[in-house]
């Protein structure tokens, strides 16, 4: 069972957000991804929002750095994390000029890019910039199709759908990967379904870990039905983690404790057909964030396959 995370500082909501990352920019960003790829993380992560109405910005703030900036810095720091996008709302743009962004992006980290995709939620954002909010869905499903003929191999993809259509119009540098996945973000039906049928993987949206079997079961199930045989990487999102006993209030989902008790928690992922789990340690400042990274990676990973002699 493969693990990332989702970078701290990208993004600030107060959902997750610790209070040290208001003031941390750059050099923290660079060190905690360094720290990944030294620690063996399958991926960092990076999400989007574009633009965050007065309403929501207490809650969501207005801190949301761009996935495609974002990741294009830190592959120039690393060697061999893959770089995600958890998620980008790619319908909020023409697919064209995503792929621009996404292709340079994996070509210059050799191919590394892992293009997680979601609907999104804001509808301020998406009349700002002039997309339908009501049929975002119907737009992201076209977008990833689109997506996937201009990120494929040909120097000028064809694409011909209801709301876009493109030929004859060349794009290099193409990515080096010879197929970019998509994985899909989302934990209603329709973004099940659309993680069943379009996507490479599926990223849940929180799903408590009762939910996530019968989750897991209708991706299968759709997935079967509509005949596609190529293999789905399934995620989670894990309970906040605290590796050891924390000598301050961690919050009461925290898992923490010894290695052995943390890997054995996880370990009920991989029994449920869970592929890669995203994890997220609580941390007071960037150092103890990275001594968490460094403890997990050490002690806890090598007991995700069972107990240690």
């Amino acid at each position: 069972m493969a693990y990332g995370m989702q970078l701290p500082v990208q993004s600030q909501s107060t959902l997750y957000a610790e209070p040290w990352e208001a003031s941390a920019g750059a050099a923290e960003l660079a060190e905690i991804a360094r720290a990944a790829d030294r620690g063996g993380f399958a991926y960092i992560a990076c999400c989007e929002h574009v633009a965050i109405p007065r309403r929501l910005a207490e809650a969501m703030s207005t801190i949301w750095y761009d996935p495609v900036a974002t990741l294009a810095f830190l592959a120039g720091v690393t060697e061999r994390v893959r770089l995600l996008t958890h998620v980008a709302l790619v319908g909020l743009r023409h697919p064209l000029a995503s792929a621009k962004g996404y292709a340079t992006l994996d070509h210059l980290s050799g191919g590394r890019l892992i293009l997680g995709v979601g609907a999104g939620h804001v509808q301020e954002e998406f009349e700002a910039l002039g997309v339908d909010f009501a049929r975002r869905g119907a737009v992201l499903d076209e977008t990833v199709d689109a997506l996937r003929a201009a990120l494929g191999p040909d120097e000028f993809p064809v694409h011909k759908g209801e709301r876009y259509a493109f030929e004859g119009l060349g794009q290099r540098p193409r990515p080096a990967q010879a197929r970019v996945p998509v994985w899909v973000g989302g934990s209603s039906a329709p973004a099940v379904r659309r993680a069943a049928l379009k996507g490479d993987g599926w990223l849940p949206q929180g799903d408590p870990r009762d939910r996530l079997p019968a989750q897991i079961a209708t991706l299968r199930r759709l997935r079967a039905e509509a005949g596609v045989e190529t293999p789905l990487t399934v995620g989670a999102l894990t309970e906040p983690l605290y590796v050891g006993v924390p000598g301050w209030d961690v919050g009461r989902r925290t898992l923490t404790g010894a290695p052995e008790a943390l890997a054995e928690s996880l370990r009920a992922y991989a029994a449920m057909g869970v592929d890669q789990i995203q994890v997220r340690f609580r941390s007071r400042t960037c150092a103890e964030l990275l001594d968490q990274m460094a403890a997990f990676a050490a002690d806890v990973v090598p007991r995700l396959d069972g107990p240690l002699d």
